[in-house]
Formats: C-alpha cells, structure tokens, sequence
C-alpha cells in the first residue's frame, strides 16, 4: 500500500514533540526504559538528549526534525510492516524515515534486544 500525498503532508506537519509522549508511554507500559528511547532515536538520527529536548522544546515539524537529523547509513536496513504499510514500498522519504522510527520503537515495545534494534547483527 502506497502513502496518499495528503498521508504524507499530514506526516511531515505533525511536531515532533506531539508525538514523543506516545513513544514514551508505549516503551515504558512495555517494562523498557527512556534511555533506551533515547538510545534508538539517537541511533536513527544523531541527535542527543539535549538536542532533542532542544528539537522538542522548539515544537519543529516532523519534516524539520528529519532534516536536521543525520540518518543512520543502516536505515535502509529497516524493514517490515509499520502503521498497515511495508517500509520498503513506501516512496516519500520523509514518510519512510518517520515509519524507520516508528519500527524502531515498535521493536523496543516488543522487548527486542537492542544490538538487534540497532541493525548490528
């Protein structure tokens, strides 16, 4: 299933900071920890605690948020069905990175281990 443009703008116009309570409350109701939240975000994209509370405090866009952000070259390596769409299929860059880190914290909700989350091994 392809993403709609509308799909796709609604994405890059939603803010950061509107979604980042959900992706703390869906790891911690899974018995995982903040850091390890943390841990992924920054793996994916670079970005620190600070820079992301900066990134959060500021209420950038999705769209702003992955253009700052310097992508894991193992991003491609993400892969599967997120949200009722298949990663690899979708088109828009912006739409599959934001679907990358809803993968990745699906997977940390999951209880995967973290070498496995982080595309190590």
């Amino acid at each position: 299933m392809t993403t709609t443009p509308e799909h796709d703008q609604r994405i890059a116009k939603m803010t950061f900071a509107s979604v980042y309570p959900h992706y703390v409350t869906k790891v911690e109701n899974k018995g995982r920890k903040i850091a390890e939240l943390h841990q992924v975000i920054e793996w994916l994209t670079g970005f620190n605690e600070d820079k992301l509370q900066e990134l959060i405090d500021d209420k950038v866009t999705f769209e702003t948020f992955f253009k700052k952000a310097k992508l894991n070259p193992n991003a491609n390596l993400i892969k599967g069905v997120i949200c009722g769409y298949r990663i690899e299929d979708i088109e828009t860059p912006l739409t599959k990175q934001v679907r990358y880190l809803d993968k990745l914290i699906d997977e940390l909700a999951k209880g995967r281990k973290m070498e496995k989350i982080l595309r190590a091994g």
